[in-house]
């Protein structure tokens, strides 16, 4: 199974970002291995082309319980049209989406952002519910999100923790998914890879994974200054060529200032690395998924050019996972953030995939 750790290592530390064309504007994207088309789609339509940093806030923010949580999210675009869930990582938050959402909405997309758990103003029901942050936990949370809010299916798109959770939703719960859009690819965890040595370079580059193995670590996230300074820096290394600015950072931070977010982050990389247990009741979606299952909805794969974490690839190495009509393409230009930094191309990923 193939993760950011493992895929790393299959790809290779130097590889290039072999889909990219020559010549191509800084942000548009450069597609390869395209796979069957449904019979009968329409052509997508084209999304207009935005800077980054078009839109700063969100005007339709909202709570409702679902599952284990009160969730806080943000909605666009008409009610009734058809939905795009847009997930996030960390150290992020619903505002790596805010210039996406915009234009899916004018794309007739009715678009929901939440907040993960321990972000923002998501909240845990009870005091008694472990913050625990394993794949199929952050996946289930979605789906039970999607049941509170009567979304039948829905096209998923995401990065970082977001991706991994739209993959395990597609892996897992087919039938809710309409189409996909996950930045590097397939990355289910596998724990027990998890415990193979990468080289010296790409452990160097997952620095913070190892330091929240720590107690130290955990110290250091539960100190607000510390946990802020420490989500900048990672900002700073995982988009090298993104010129945020403090407020746009600032923006996001104060997602960071929920009561569970330090518990919630550390077991989430405590967790991959095989150093916390995870609770039972997900047991059974996490063995489905050590099987390495296929991902068989529309989808299409984005690769940042810039991600420090993965190279940019033409996405052999885990095309085998993805069977049903498929697409992969390279974001020049873009770091880790690819939503916030390259929103244009990753909106015209969505539409795209969904009319695959």
């Amino acid at each position: 199974m193939i993760d950011r750790r493992t895929f790393t290592k299959a790809a290779g530390l130097g590889a290039a970002a072999t889909a990219v064309a020559l010549g191509a504007p800084p942000n548009a994207p450069a597609a390869s291995a395209a796979g069957p088309r449904r019979p009968g789609r329409r052509p997508a339509p084209v999304i207009p082309a935005i800077d980054p940093g078009t839109h700063t806030a969100f005007t339709g923010l909202r709570r409702i319980r679902a599952g284990v949580l009160d969730v806080g999210y943000a909605e666009a675009g008409p009610e009734h049209g058809p939905v795009v869930v847009c997930l996030h990582g960390w150290p992020y938050d619903i505002h790596s989406f805010v210039d996406v959402a915009p234009l899916l909405a004018d794309a007739g997309y009715r678009v929901i952002v939440p907040y993960l758990r321990g972000h923002g103003t998501t909240t845990f029901l009870s005091p008694a519910t472990v913050r625990n942050a394993q794949q199929s936990a952050v996946a289930v949370d979605v789906i039970a999100l999607m049941d509170a809010l009567d979304i039948r299916q829905a096209v998923l798109a995401g990065f970082d923790w977001g991706s991994r959770t739209a993959g395990v939703i597609a892996a897992l719960w087919p039938e809710r998914v309409r189409a996909l859009v996950p930045v590097s690819g397939y990355l289910v965890t596998d724990v027990a890879a998890q415990k193979d040595p990468l080289p010296p370079k790409a452990e160097h580059t997952w620095w913070y994974q190892y330091y929240f193995a720590t107690e130290r670590g955990r110290a250091a996230m539960e100190n607000r200054r510390n946990r802020h300074d420490l989500c900048r820096l990672v900002w700073e290394e995982a988009s090298p060529t993104w010129n945020f600015d403090d407020a746009t950072f600032e923006r996001t931070a104060a997602a960071f200032d929920n009561p569970d977010h330090a518990a919630v982050v550390v077991h989430n990389y405590r967790w991959r690395l095989g150093l916390a247990d995870g609770e039972r009741r997900y047991d059974r979606y996490e063995r489905r998924l050590a099987t390495r299952p296929a991902i068989t909805v529309p989808t299409i794969t984005l690769d940042p050019a810039l991600d420090p974490f993965l190279p940019a690839t033409d996405g052999t190495a885990y095309r085998k996972y993805f069977t049903g009509p498929y697409e992969h393409r390279v974001l020049p230009g873009t770091g880790h953030d690819a939503p916030q930094e390259a929103p244009t191309a990753f909106a015209q990923a969505v539409v795209d995939a969904d009319h695959l």
